[in-house]
């Protein structure tokens, strides 16, 4: 994370912690807790929130006091605050035991229902009933979802902790289901302080400055975020399109600021070269695949002389994959010049060894020998790796499984694509174009899904043929 970014998320912390300091203060007198909680400090005021004595007003003062008091806690006062939610606050075992019998006694349809009712809400955590007072709270629901963010940093979590997880994940996706959920296009006249968030939140393609944020929002580029009632001002996920003309093959060049805009009667291509999902807490729940389909639906009734809508992809485990995979795989990727001239290159008689030397090399993509030698090498086993499969059977490279699994087709594998440290360090500066054909999405994703059948063009398809079969990685 950058100083830029920790500054901002500092912010906001303390912008949060405002937020309820008026409506804290009150509960902090009548629940008599001041400064840092202690462990029975803790339980006792969850303890008040799901008494919820004295009504809502009441209720909702001792949640923003409970959310105040761990905003303000240190790292290892959190961990206690949820192992003390997660351990004390479960499901009350002698209750649901007495449900289970009651149901199991029942001797009519009527006292079955009445059993049954009995028997879920029994079945229900009483943390899920306290952490559902925060939806009542400004800010509420985004604490919610940062809490869970904290919660997932733990490597070490209890079973406790692990059931803790799995009702905040269902509590949230319950509330962040994509019918909930508002698509706006951000311009250079949006908020400065949402502004200021897509810069801190890219995930992809680092936003160097706001020139270079200006430039992603130009006339011939687009910028799309998903938004929740409940979290106005903060985006969920978030993506860049690039209109041009043709399936764009370099990241660094549709970044430049320097080039002219595309003349819009030229464009023809609509190019997803950036996808970010913007919040910790809400990891597992995906909005992606929704976030793409709804820019296409979009874009084709804006623009209806873009016909092609495509993806410029990272290839995030290539290099990992490469340094891994037998030398088989490697040495069948190239013929017998192509080994010699990599063998001459890193002045290595192994090709498999004197590869991998070239490429740790900083500065090779500006070597055209270099270039000449691994362009087609480097293809092919640019496009081997993306037919790798996990034991699972779904490909290895995780914004593949994303793609197909969204009905897209492995359209292209470029060469030199990202030229940047990280595009080199983790893909030798491969990327890949997934192309969302209307015509073709369901199908694919329907014989992906049933299958795992991979979409892709002919031309992917003529780069794999004669390389060695698939190899277990992952």
């Amino acid at each position: 994370m950058t100083e830029q970014s920790e500054t901002f998320f500092a912010r906001t912390l303390s912008n949060l912690t405002g937020v309820w300091r008026d409506i804290a203060q009150s509960a902090a007198r009548s629940v008599g807790l001041n400064g840092h909680a202690v462990a029975t400090d803790l339980r006792a005021l969850m303890a008040e929130c799901l008494e919820a004595r004295g009504g809502e007003v009441s209720a909702r003062m001792r949640a923003a006091e409970l959310g105040k008091t761990y905003l303000e806690l240190d790292a290892a006062g959190r961990r206690r605050f949820l192992d003390i939610l997660a351990e004390e606050f479960a499901v009350d075992e002698t209750t649901l035991a007495a449900a289970v019998t009651q149901y199991q006694a029942a001797e009519d349809a009527e006292e079955r229902l009445a059993a049954g009712a009995a028997l879920r809400k029994a079945a229900v955590p009483r943390r899920v009933r306290l952490l559902t007072q925060f939806n009542a709270l400004p800010e509420g629901v985004k604490f919610l979802v940062d809490l869970r963010a904290d919660l997932l940093a733990f490597a070490d979590k209890t079973l406790a902790l692990r059931g803790l997880d799995e009702d905040l994940r269902e509590l949230l996706t319950s509330w962040f289901d994509v019918g909930f959920l508002d698509l706006y296009q951000i311009t250079w006249e949006s908020p400065a302080a949402l502004l200021e968030k897509l810069i801190a939140y890219e995930a992809v393609h680092e936003i160097r400055s706001w020139d270079d944020l200006r430039n992603r929002v130009d006339s011939d580029r687009r910028l799309f975020a998903l938004f929740h009632p409940r979290m106005p001002d903060e985006p969920l996920a978030f993506v860049e399109v690039a209109l041009v003309k043709g399936i764009a093959d370099s990241v660094q060049a549709l970044l430049d600021e320097r080039a002219p805009n595309a003349n819009p009667a030229d464009v023809d291509t609509a190019i997803f070269y950036s996808i970010s999902n913007t919040q910790r807490g809400l990891r597992g729940i995906s909005f992606g695949d929704y976030l793409i389909k709804r820019v296409v639906q979009r874009l084709t009734k804006e623009l209806p002389r873009i016909k092609t809508f495509a993806t410029l992809s990272p290839v995030p485990r290539f290099s990992a994959w490469l340094n891994n995979c037998p030398a088989e795989t490697v040495i069948q990727a190239m013929n017998e010049v192509e080994l010699g001239g990599v063998c001459a290159l890193g002045g290595i008689d192994d090709p498999v060894a004197a590869l991998r030397a070239v490429l740790a090399r900083a500065d090779w993509p500006s070597d055209p020998v270099i270039c000449k030698a691994l362009k087609e090498p480097l293809l092919r086993l640019g496009a081997r790796y993306m037919l790798e499969r996990r034991e699972s059977g779904e490909p290895i490279d995780p914004v593949a499984r994303f793609h197909l699994k969204n009905g897209a087709r492995l359209e292209r594998v470029n060469w030199l694509g990202d030229v940047s440290e990280q595009g080199l360090r983790q893909s030798a500066g491969l990327m890949v174009n997934y192309r969302y054909d209307l015509d073709e999405i369901e199908a694919n994703h329907e014989t992906y899904m049933k299958g795992g059948r991979i979409a892709m063009s002919a031309e992917v398809r003529a780069m794999t043929k004669g390389l060695p079969g698939r190899v277990r990685f992952g």
